[in-house]
């Protein structure tokens, strides 16, 4: 009686006549078929694009298809190399699972309005007067008491100002979603803040067509790995056609093993045709706000205050990038009463 297995040999499509012959060195079962004399592991994995069937250990070449092979590996990405030395092209994987997070992503404070002794109306002005303008909490204190009849404290503003910074950020990523940032041209650029009296750097990612602040980043180190927590965050909301930045060279890597396909534009100059003017410009006006403040006190404040500058400045600010928000868009979205009521008193 002849044996039928489940499988075929892949050379000459023989379905009976088989000798096992050991194991692979993933620990698959070989076979050997008694026709052709072909070898092969009917229940390894198959990658899908190599000839033999064998799975691949590496990305495939992404010129050519072909099978590649590890030339460097390091701790953020790995740099790899087409096995065909007639394309011989080089490419970057990046090791999403190795990268940290940004500072935007590591928050504290209140999520809600609740259990306040101020009404709503009264906390979203004090915040859009400090953070759309150059107050201090004592003035604000006084405009409070002299437009409102209502005695606030200094020091219960400045924790108006620091604790809703979670609250803002949910906000944040519900109305994200409603936005279309992929456009042509993303500008990323670092400055440098105070904490403490210590140097720290501010890497920030630009829309250039909604002038949206896609993503923030506090450090107090400037090199590729800061790059790479900024971009991967902000690859989650859009993807462009080109990324501007200067000639730091932390973001060359960053930006082919992130963004595929991409094209990346290093301004030499301001003669270019395409400059990194628009986030210089954004410098200004965070250095305008920010140096009325007299620097910040710790990491954890300057980040929550730095991450509600920039919700006031997408959503709140004259001519953001949500004036084509209606009110009714806000209503529809999935907050409490209290949330939408305070949203739409603020668009």
């Amino acid at each position: 009686m002849v044996k039928l297995y489940q499988f075929r040999c892949p050379k000459c499509n023989n379905n009976q006549n088989f000798y096992r012959y050991g194991k692979d060195p993933d620990g698959y079962q070989k076979y050997l078929c008694r026709v052709c004399s072909r070898q092969f592991s009917p229940e390894r994995p198959v990658a899908g694009e190599g000839k033999t069937g064998r799975a691949r250990l590496y990305p495939s070449c992404p010129a050519c298809g072909k099978a590649s092979f590890l030339h460097h590996d390091y701790e953020y990405y790995s740099n790899y190399r087409c096995g065909d030395k007639r394309c011989n092209h080089s490419f970057f994987a990046f090791k999403g699972n190795a990268i940290a997070p940004p500072s935007m992503s590591t928050l504290f404070g209140k999520s809600d309005f609740k259990r306040m002794r101020y009404p709503v109306f009264l906390i979203v002005t004090a915040l859009s007067m400090f953070y759309l303008g150059k107050n201090s909490f004592r003035n604000i204190s006084l405009i409070l008491r002299t437009a409102f009849n209502i005695k606030v404290s200094h020091t219960t503003i400045a924790n108006w100002c620091t604790q809703f910074a979670p609250l803002f950020d949910n906000q944040r990523l519900k109305l994200l979603p409603m936005m279309d940032l992929n456009s042509d041209e993303w500008h990323t650029d670092e400055t440098v803040v105070k904490i403490a009296g210590s140097k720290h750097y501010l890497w920030f990612v630009v829309d250039s067509e909604t002038r949206f602040i896609i993503g923030f980043h506090l450090t107090p180190y400037r090199n590729s790995p800061q790059a790479f927590a900024l971009l991967n965050e902000a690859a989650a909301h859009g993807k462009p056609n080109a990324i501007v930045s200067d000639r730091y060279a932390a973001y060359k890597v960053p930006v082919k093993s992130i963004f595929e396909d991409v094209k990346h534009i290093r301004v030499e100059s301001f003669k270019d045709d395409v400059s990194n003017n628009l986030i210089e410009c954004f410098h200004k006006q965070f250095k305008a706000w920010y140096k009325t403040k007299q620097g910040f006190s710790s990491f954890k404040t300057a980040n929550n205050l730095i991450s509600m500058f920039i919700f006031f400045f997408n959503f709140v600010r004259p001519h953001s990038a949500l004036d084509g928000l209606t009110p009714a868009q806000v209503a529809g979205l999935n907050l409490s009463k209290l949330q939408k009521r305070e949203f739409l008193l603020v668009a």
